[in-house]
Order: structure tokens, then C-alpha cells, then sequence
């Protein structure tokens, strides 16, 4: 439901009323007051109302879960407003209760769902409402959000996979960062009143680390407030769109970090583009919406400038190929496509493709990278451990 203003009249005379009411129309709220001997003179919607419903926004995890149940409801043969009433009434969260009862409205209003999806920019992307539209002027809806709710798993399952390999190393290199700086912070100096009270040489490993502590100590606060400072210089500086640009074609050309990116988007943007080819949707409308899925603005910009190309009549695969953005199995799996007539399938198989190798890749490189980063951080306090205990045998041996 959404909340409107009203102003209205007596039917029997009187002074005038005004106030707000709860529901899925403009006209149920003229018939509402009718029902309470009230002439609506005007009725408009709240406009903190639709800058709240505007920033609604669904998880991945609920928005699949969203298009599978809606298929499987619109496939028993509900009518799209039954089907989202179910919805509300099963959602346990009040923020889905809330964004189904906006696109309820919307709907209620006149709108097709596929418009009232668009007008939820946070909770659906771009192509989905794209995607809803193809499905209901083709009259298979039920058919594109299956389709809609395994895509959406399969990027989820895809974006997880690469997180959880990280997060071993990542685990592992912040406890022993944590362990080194406190040894540096808190042993070494415990450790510095029994040096300097020696009357010896200390071994170079001891001098560097008691340097290196004294740098901590003296400095720490110093370089980890300008580490804040150069990370809120660095979090304003992508709001200016050339500098982004510029870390985002540097985060292409990095030697190992930059192929995984190029091929996550990748994979995104071949997934996309087939679910809107295969549902009926024109190539130029399908490649303005698959935009939206590349996160790396070069890629985007791209596969913007493909799309420009295209619109003159040159071929998907050449206009892909003459940017450099994208890598040679979407080229030469699209440029099949258009020759055998199966674009979409080809455009599918690129993306399984290069989910695939990325996984493999993934698994490889955290496979390796845990073992070092675990090598290291053991290393660096191997080094600590010794740059302690070699005076300590030295003066042990000199009481000797």
C-alpha cells in the first residue's frame, strides 16, 4: 500500500477535511471516503512516501527467492495481483512486505509490473525490469522468472565462491598482523630495559627489530591516522568520475587481480545479455540493459561503445572484438552465435565458460596464496622470536 493526501468534502455539507489514507490507489481512496460520506476534491500521493518506497532495496539471496516463488504462483495460474498478495502475506520481513505492497500499488494504479519494478531502481537492476517486460508482452512471465531466479542464484553461487577462497589468507595475514604489532608495541619494549642494561653489542637482528619498534611505538598513531586520511582522500576521489575511470583500468591491468575482474564481468555480461536474447528482448535494448551488471567502468564503457557500434550494423562479435575489453572465448562463442542463428545459447556458454575457469583459477591461486601468506607472517615472527632470544644466549653464555 501507499500513503496519499487527501482533501475532501461533506456530501452533506460541513467544512472541508484533509488528511492521509492507506491504499493501493488514488481511486480506493476516493471510494474509501465516498464510504465515509466524504467528496474527494484531491488525492496525490505522498511524496516522502515515494522517496522512502524509491529506497527500497532487496538482498541478492531475496530478490532470487522472490522470482522463483512468483513463477512458481504465476505457474499454478494466479493473476500478478494474487500472486504478489501471497507474497506479502508469507514474507516475514517487513521490508519485502513493504516493497510488495509498492509494486501491489503501482499495479493497483495501472502500471504493468514490469513498470512498477523500474520505479524500484535499488531492488531490481536494470534488466530485470527489462527482462519482465519481454516475458509479459511474449505471455511466458512464469518461464523468465525461473529463468531470472536460477540466473540470479548462479551469480550469487559465483560472487561467493570467490569471497570465501579469500578469506582463509585473509583470516590468517590479519591475526598475524595483530600479533606482529602487538609484539612490536608491547614484548619489545618490555625486552629493551635488559638489553640496555648489557654491556654488549647487540646481534643486527636485534638492533633492526628494537628500530622497528621504536618507529611503531613513536609513529604508529601517526601513519594510521594517515592511513584513514588517505583512505577517505582516496573513498572522495571516486566520486569524481575521471579519477574512477583511471583506478578502474588500473585495476584491469593488474598482473593477476586484473584477469579475475575482467573475467567476473565478463561472465556477468555474456549471462545477462543471453536471459534477454533467449526471452525476446531486441539486441540493442539487451545490450543497454546488460550494462548495468559490469561493475568496472571501462568494461562498462565498453560495452556501451559496442552497443554504439551494433546500432550501425556492424556485428556483436566485431564491435566486442574492436574494444579490447573482453576476452577472446566471448568473441569467438558470440561470432558462432550469429552465424548459426544461436546467440543466445552461445552467449550462455561463454558465461558457464569463463564462471568455470575463473573458479578454477580462484582455487588455484588461494590455494597457493594460504601456504604463503601462512609462510610469511611465520616468518616475520621467526624473525622477531630470534631478534629477542639472540642476546639473551649471548649473555647467558658471557655469565658462563
Amino acid at each position: 500500500m501507499s500513503v496519499f493526501r487527501y482533501k475532501a468534502i461533506p456530501l452533506d455539507g460541513g467544512r472541508a477535511a484533509s488528511g492521509k489514507l492507506d491504499a493501493d490507489s488514488a481511486r480506493q481512496v476516493r471510494i474509501i471516503l465516498r464510504e465515509r460520506g466524504l467528496l474527494a476534491t484531491e488525492v496525490e500521493a505522498d511524496q516522502s512516501t515515494l522517496s522512502e518506497r524509491a529506497r527500497l532495496r532487496l538482498a541478492t539471496s531475496a530478490l532470487t527467492s522472490f522470482s522463483r516463488q512468483f513463477s512458481a504462483l504465476l505457474d499454478a495460474g494466479l493473476t500478478v495481483d494474487d500472486a504478489l498478495t501471497v507474497l506479502v502475506d508469507q514474507s516475514e520481513s517487513e521490508r519485502e512486505k513493504q516493497l510488495i505492497g509498492a509494486l501491489r500499488s503501482d499495479i493497483a494504479s495501472g502500471l504493468s509490473l514490469s513498470a512498477a519494478m523500474a520505479k524500484l531502481p535499488r531492488a531490481f537492476p536494470s534488466f530485470y525490469p527489462t527482462l519482465v517486460r519481454a516475458g509479459e508482452e511474449s505471455g511466458r512471465l512464469p518461464h523468465v522468472m525461473q529463468r531470472l531466479a536460477v540466473y540470479l542464484e548462479e551469480r550469487a553461487e559465483l560472487v561467493s565462491r570467490v569471497a570465501l577462497a579469500f578469506i582463509y589468507p585473509a583470516v590468517v595475514f590479519g591475526v598475524s598482523l595483530l600479533v606482529i604489532v602487538g609484539m612490536l608495541t608491547w614484548v619489545v619494549p618490555q625486552m629493551v630495559q635488559v638489553f640496555q642494561g648489557a654491556k654488549q653489542t647487540l646481534p643486527i637482528m636485534t638492533r633492526i627489530l628494537l628500530s622497528t619498534s621504536a618507529i611503531v611505538g613513536d609513529w604508529g598513531g601517526i601513519f594510521l591516522l594517515a592511513a584513514l586520511l588517505g583512505g577517505a582522500a582516496f573513498a572522495y576521489g571516486l566520486r569524481n568520475d575521471a579519477f574512477r575511470l583511471r583506478f578502474h583500468a588500473w585495476r584491469l591491468n593488474l598482473p593477476l587481480f586484473g584477469r579475475f575482474e575482467r573475467a567476473t564481468n565478463t561472465a556477468r555480461f555474456s549471462s545477462t545479455l543471453a536471459i534477454l536474447v533467449g526471452s525476446g528482448v531486441p539486441l540493442l535494448s539487451a545490450l543497454s540493459a546488460a550494462e548495468g551488471v559490469i561493475s568496472n567502468r571501462v568494461q562498462r564503457a565498453a560495452a556501451s561503445q559496442a552497443a554504439a557500434q551494433v546500432r550501425e550494423g556492424v556485428a556483436l562479435s566485431r564491435a566486442l572484438a574492436a574494444t579490447h575489453q573482453f576476452p577472446p572465448m566471448l568473441i569467438h562463442l558470440t561470432a558462432s552465435g550469429e552465424a548459426t542463428g544461436r546467440l543466445d545459447s552461445m552467449l550462455e556458454r561463454a558465461a558457464q565458460e569463463l564462471s568455470r575457469d575463473l573458479s578454477r583459477r580462484v582455487e588455484a591461486f588461494t590455494s597457493l596464496l594460504g601456504p604463503a601468506v601462512v609462510l610469511l607472517m611465520g616468518g616475520v615472527v621467526l624473525f622477531i622470536v630470534l631478534a629477542i632470544l639472540l642476546p639473551v644466549f649471548e649473555i647467558n653464555q658471557f655469565v658462563k
